[in-house]
């Protein structure tokens, strides 16, 4: 099984409990901070599949609704110890017995089976499949690159660009290709680094969905020339660079529509792998 990077954040008197248990599972490579700031700032920098969150951690709720807007392919799990029966809300999951027969471990195992299978079904629906024929027939990077923007505006992106790294420290990022309005395409920044959304991206592999109040943005988002921003990486361990997709209404990316970019991003850097 692959790796699965767990995120803990529960209070201070709760932490070696909760961190002896999980890191305890082989499959797991687990974090742990004790405050939501925290928690923002090294889901900002690290990639992470899980969140497990003590439900009566100060300021939880609002944490949650953060990475709901932010990082919705992040799957969360409560815990609420105190009470005999729970519901997720807006968590994935919710567990009152963490560590009783391993039920915390388990629920995260679960979630993250459910997630890669619904990859492979996102896999098979028939844009992916077409957009995978036409990356194998393109000609050189830049007809690879040029399809798989073009495919995000058939996917009804108003604005999609690619972004090549080109060092790693410090990171720098150059704009290689982008595709939609006119004006757009005229103001688009022509380098990223690492204060920035797509910079952030590149160095932790986490996609995001960007929002005006992001911290690390973009300026299409920032100055509400775009309502929302998509930004997935091309390739997982070998990085080419980043895929941006965004959209002139606000609250209009979904975390299908992230799946999807995703799914773009893995096969472009399939396909420049074999070139």
């Amino acid at each position: 099984m692959n790796s699965i990077d767990v995120l803990i954040v529960v209070r201070r008197e709760h932490a070696p409990r909760y961190f002896q248990n999980l890191s305890s599972v082989k499959e797991f490579r687990v974090r742990l901070v004790t405050d939501q700031k925290d928690a923002r700032a090294l889901v900002a920098e690290r990639h992470i599949d899980v969140i497990v969150l003590d439900h009566s951690l100060e300021g939880g709720f609002d944490l949650i609704q953060h990475f709901r807007k932010s990082n919705p392919s992040l799957l969360i799990v409560t815990v609420d110890e105190e009470a005999d029966f729970a519901i997720p809300g807006y968590a994935d999951d919710v567990t009152t017995n963490p560590f009783s027969e391993d039920d915390l471990a388990r629920r995260i195992n679960r979630l993250m089976s459910d997630r890669r299978l619904e990859t492979v079904r996102s896999d098979s629906m028939p844009p992916v499949r077409e957009v995978a024929k036409k990356l194998r027939r393109a000609e050189g990077e830049i007809g690879k690159l040029e399809t798989t923007v073009a495919a995000c505006r058939d996917l009804h992106f108003d604005y999609a660009a690619i972004y090549r790294i080109e060092s790693v420290d410090p990171l720098r990022a150059l704009l290689r290709i982008q595709d939609g309005l006119k004006p757009f395409q005229a103001a688009a920044p022509k380098e990223a680094g690492i204060q920035d959304a797509v910079g952030q991206v590149a160095h932790t592999g986490q996609s995001r969905i960007i929002g005006q109040q992001d911290a690390a943005n973009h300026p299409f988002v920032s100055r509400g020339k775009l309502g929302a921003l998509a930004c997935v990486t091309i390739g997982a361990t070998n990085r080419y660079g980043v895929l941006i997709a965004g959209r002139e209404r606000g609250s209009s990316i979904s975390h299908q529509d992230l799946l999807l970019l995703e799914l773009l991003g893995a096969q472009l850097s399939a396909v420049l792998g074999r070139a």
